[in-house]
């Protein structure tokens, strides 16, 4: 046990990109709970607002969250004629790259100090190339992430269903924008755990297995990642293999 503790006091933070009403904002406080780090979430948008000497408020525009094409448009032709869409003026909201910009210092400053585990905005891709980092995904079926969203606000079908789809695509949007990734490309993430299923405690015990797990493959050199490592060749060539020789006869041949 104090070796596993050991172990995972190497890895510096857990990151978790959840579907809205999957439950992972819920793993991720039960998580830091257990392992006794500290969660970091709507607090990374207060740290942002203080770097960039702005309101809490006007931070919170820019979380986890990205003008659409039609909005750009209004703020540009806003900024030209101002008195022309005077009648329904768009909110304001932090320059962009300035909240990025701040939002990469909170994220990497906030690792650089304690053990953490980060909600969101867009940490799987900021500390992306941080191996004592673990990247985890929460999803669910949409009927049970309504279910769950219906009970936990108050809500009906309709509402709960409107608002999982808001939220899913400003989530996904904002990765798109700000970093060219797509939030389900299950290459950013070092495990993908379905909630439909396992309860929210066994998936936090298996994500601190996972923890545990990477923690061990630290100190190896990155070419004995990955999995080929340690596997022998192949006793003989696989049936379906094809060699680009032929591959270019029968395209020829076509």
């Amino acid at each position: 046990m104090a070796q596993d503790l050991n172990n995972i006091s190497q890895m510096r933070a857990i990151t978790i990109s959840r579907e809205y009403g999957s439950g992972g904002g819920e793993v991720a406080q039960r998580l830091a709970k257990r392992l006794q780090w500290q969660l970091v979430d709507h607090e990374i948008v207060v740290r942002v607002a203080q770097e960039l000497g702005v309101s809490v408020e006007e931070a919170e525009e820019r979380d986890e969250y990205a003008e659409g094409v039609a909005s750009r448009i209004l703020s540009s032709l806003q900024a030209i004629q101002p008195t022309i869409f005077a009648v329904a003026p768009l909110p304001v909201m932090v320059n962009a790259p300035n909240y990025q910009e701040a939002l990469k210092r909170v994220v990497e400053g906030s690792i650089a100090s304690e053990h953490v585990v980060i909600v969101g905005r867009g940490s799987q891709v900021l500390l992306g190339q941080h191996r004592d980092v673990l990247h985890v995904r929460i999803v669910a079926p949409l009927e049970q992430r309504i279910a769950y969203v219906m009970r936990r606000e108050n809500i009906n079908r309709d509402d709960a269903r409107t608002r999982i789809q808001i939220k899913d695509q400003d989530r996904m949007r904002y990765l798109q924008t700000a970093y060219h990734q797509n939030s389900e490309d299950a290459v950013l993430y070092d495990i993908t755990v379905n909630t439909a299923v396992l309860s929210l405690n066994q998936i936090v015990d298996l994500i601190a297995l996972v923890l545990q797990e990477k923690a061990t493959r630290l100190s190896l050199p990155t070419e004995e990642l990955g999995p080929g490592a340690g596997l022998e060749r192949y006793p003989s060539r696989p049936g379906d293999f094809r060699p680009p020789a032929n591959l270019n006869d029968a395209a020829h041949n076509s």
